[in-house]
């Protein structure tokens, strides 16, 4: 069990969480109090062990699913599965293996079957498991790297496997039946048995292939599903990818929050002023026992948001609110208003509560707005004219975001002109694509002439992109 202990802490580590010598003693010592019967127990006790850090426990859990759950499980279940679809075909598969079973006895002398066509037919799972692993090993299957590599090490296994060999015991034996007298339904069934065994290997093999990758490129994995994740449209997210957009919108925060950081510290200390340090040092024989730095005051902006929370465009609205308060230190005030038709400010949302729960809450609209309406940006913008243009100095950076499908209302164009007027930077970022803009009700050729960056945002990827501008 210890040789097994190690190797799971080799795989965290590969994986990313840092387990140190001391926490793998920990997880020791915590086998003298715990088996693998108390499966649950025994998940939390190597977690609280070896996992430091909450953003850890999600990926732990995915590994410890992948290194402590037998293969044999989903052995059984893909021959569970077999067994249904047959069940559904009208072939009682006990019933079609006692049959042969008994016919095969009278020709035990004289059966030649390998080694995999006898555990297939027998129904030996223990047998085949040890079998496609001992294949997978010959085919080098724990050499994976990454995707594109499963179909290869899924067919190198299948050869070592011998399952063309297997096949063909199969159907030698299906016309031996035959030959002793097997009706043509006995035989017919018995061919959409070999077709199904066969289907279910190679699904079997391919899953342990997976499983393979995962456990030792989940580093890699991960990566790979956050950049699919960033190029995906936010229209066609799922709850899930919404949930998982969550953390990837965080991370990338942290990106940009660690390079803001680093230029602080050098803003702090300065660049070096080559002339000036030449012409100071002079009496030194222009020897810079004096070094002089440049010093230049970067001063925070602040920020204004404006977010089209219908349903159109809600899920584009959700990243952006989140991602520009993770970044709130980079700011020296952000100030925050959602419209759909009216405009109403949510600031206090976000300075009362987590970003998330802040979030769902000003894309809700709560007793702020009415959602549930039709859009009409011109009303909108000629509201924040009226109550809020003050807001705006030469300091403040102005985001909007909105499709600016007006249904055909005024677009009031000119408050957004006066708007970018008081302004440091206005810009417009729109979900849908340049192709669309002044087209039907939308009203995008209207606002652009007054914008200084209008960019699309259909994804995290652009959305990120935009945030880099205004931000580093």
């Amino acid at each position: 069990m210890q040789k097994k202990i190690i190797e799971f802490t080799n795989l965290l580590r590969k994986s990313g969480i840092r387990v140190s010598v001391s926490e793998g003693i920990d997880a020791f010592n915590a086998l003298d109090e715990l088996s693998l019967d108390d499966r649950d127990v025994f998940q939390d006790a190597l977690r609280a062990a070896m996992v430091k850090r909450g953003d850890e426990i999600a990926t732990y859990d995915e590994l410890f699913e992948l290194f402590w759950s037998g293969f044999y499980d989903n052995l059984k279940g893909a021959f569970g599965d077999m067994e249904g679809d047959l069940g559904n075909m009208g072939i009682d598969l006990e019933q079609l293996l006692a049959q042969l079973a008994e016919m095969m006895q009278d020709m035990d002398g004289d059966l030649d079957l390998g080694e995999l066509a006898k555990a297939l037919l027998t129904q030996d799972l223990s047998q085949l498991e040890n079998m496609i692993r001992a294949a997978a090993e010959e085919a080098g299957s724990g050499r994976i790297e990454n995707m594109l590599q499963v179909g290869f090490f899924s067919r190198r296994t299948t050869e070592q496997l011998g399952l063309e060999g297997a096949q063909q015991d199969l159907e030698s034996l299906a016309e031996r039946m035959r030959a002793m007298g097997m009706g043509e339904e006995g035989i017919q069934q018995m061919q959409e048995l070999i077709r199904k065994l066969m289907e279910t290997v190679r699904r079997t093999v391919r899953n342990f292939t997976e499983r393979e990758l995962q456990q030792q490129n989940h580093n890699y994995m991960e990566k790979f599903r956050r950049e699919m994740l960033t190029e995906k449209s936010f229209y066609h997210l799922t709850e899930d990818e919404i949930q998982r957009m969550r953390e990837v919108v965080t991370r990338l925060a942290q990106r940009i929050k660690n390079i803001l950081s680093i230029r602080k510290k050098r803003l702090k200390r300065g660049k070096l002023d080559l002339h000036q340090t030449l012409r100071r040092n002079m009496a030194h024989g222009g020897i810079p026992f004096e070094v002089i730095f440049k010093t230049r005051r970067k001063d925070r902006p602040k920020l204004v948001i404006m977010c089209d929370v219908s349903s159109s465009v809600a899920n584009v609205s959700r990243f952006m609110l989140q991602f520009m308060y993770s970044l709130q230190e980079a700011f020296t005030k952000i100030r925050c208003y959602v419209f759909v038709a009216e405009l109403g400010e949510v600031t206090d949302i976000f300075n009362d509560k987590e970003v998330n729960g802040a979030v769902e809450k000003a894309l809700d609209g709560g007793d702020v707005i009415n959602v549930y309406t039709r859009s009409n940006f011109g009303y909108a913008f000629h509201e924040f004219w009226k109550n809020h243009l003050a807001a705006v100095d030469n300091k403040t950076t102005v985001i909007i975001l909105g499709d600016a499908r007006n249904n055909y209302n005024d677009a009031m164009a000119w408050c957004i002109r006066d708007i970018q007027n008081k302004a440091k930077t206005l810009v417009w970022l729109n979900p849908e694509s340049p192709s669309a803009w002044g087209f039907g009700d939308s009203v995008m050729d209207r606002y652009m002439p007054y914008c200084d960056i209008v960019e699309e945002c259909r994804n995290l990827r652009q959305l990120s992109k935009v945030v880099d501008q205004i931000v580093l």
